[in-house]
């Protein structure tokens, strides 16, 4: 059994660790407000976007044509960027999406090397620059999620895809659910999917006076829809990372406190019977001197 000094510098220990994992709670729960709060904010804007790209493209079939909505009748060449956090202590946040990205590449073999890998996220750079040669990291958007950088990284997107470097942008992250809940998703980002007409193919609709023209106008919108879209996978994988890191330091300051529980219980008993053990060597003792 070990010694009572052993089983106190250990509850001291745990101790400790506990104390570091409730506070990292509280600031994962500070991030994680902000963050769902991020979200909620933009996601109005993004469902009004999408709504206005609808209409125009029930009054205008240059909306349909336009590139960027173009289908590739055979992908051959296709951009996988990977969205991952820069820190861990996050549970499987991480993990979850880097299993689900080796299973795409396994499923996909026989067109392996027309899939290039990016990662947002040095969890994922780390991981995959070990087993992928020529993976880069794009950096800036995951700190401070910026509207403007997500516009520049859409806007390099949008210059391969139709120049035809590319076919498809796939982006795989954790769509947010609530604090304990995060689904891993696979999001086609190009060609982007042609929103929804419903509704809007009233034979009485009137339609819009356009400032600059009509063509220039729909280009710059389809392509700020881009961007839009971009910005908010990247918000709802921050609020993801923020709540799977909150959820964990929760598991790990209760595991703590179980352990301190239970190495208080050890303590004592170790404890009681030293006494006991002492007690028995003093009556021995008495005993052999009356004898």
């Amino acid at each position: 059994m070990p010694s009572l000094r052993h089983i106190r510098k250990r509850i001291q220990a745990v101790k400790n660790t506990e104390q570091i994992t409730r506070a990292m709670k509280m600031v994962a729960a500070a991030k994680f407000r902000r963050a769902q709060e991020a979200v909620l904010q933009a996601r109005p804007y993004a469902r009004e976007m999408r709504s206005t790209l609808a209409r125009l493209a029930a009054r205008h079939e240059e909306v349909a044509a336009h590139p960027l909505l173009a289908e590739r009748p055979q992908v051959e060449h296709e951009d996988l960027i990977v969205l991952t956090s820069d820190r861990g202590l996050c549970g499987s946040f991480n993990s979850n999406v880097i299993r689900r990205v080796e299973h795409y590449l396994l499923d996909n073999a026989e067109r392996r090397d027309g899939i290039r890998v990016s990662t947002i996220g040095l969890k994922g750079f780390r991981y995959f620059r070990k087993h992928i040669e020529g993976i880069h990291n794009i950096e800036g958007l995951l700190a401070r999620p910026s509207y403007r950088r997500a516009v520049e990284m859409a806007e390099e997107m949008a210059e391969r895809f139709t120049s035809g470097q590319i076919d498809r942008v796939t982006l795989v992250y954790n769509e947010f659910r609530s604090a304990v809940q995060q689904v891993v998703t696979f999001r086609q980002l190009l060609p982007l999917e042609s929103p929804s007409t419903e509704g809007e193919t009233r034979p009485d609709f009137i339609d819009y006076l356009y400032e600059p023209g009509k063509p220039e106008l729909l280009d710059r919108i389809v392509r700020r829809y881009l961007a839009n879209q971009l910005y908010m996978i990247v918000l709802e994988s921050v609020a993801s990372e923020h709540g799977a890191r909150m959820s964990a330091m929760e598991n790990a300051t209760n595991n703590a406190g179980e352990m301190i529980q239970q190495l208080t219980m050890v303590y004592n008993k170790a404890r009681q019977a030293t006494i006991t053990k002492e007690l028995m060597e003093i009556v021995g003792g008495a005993e052999a001197l009356k004898g």
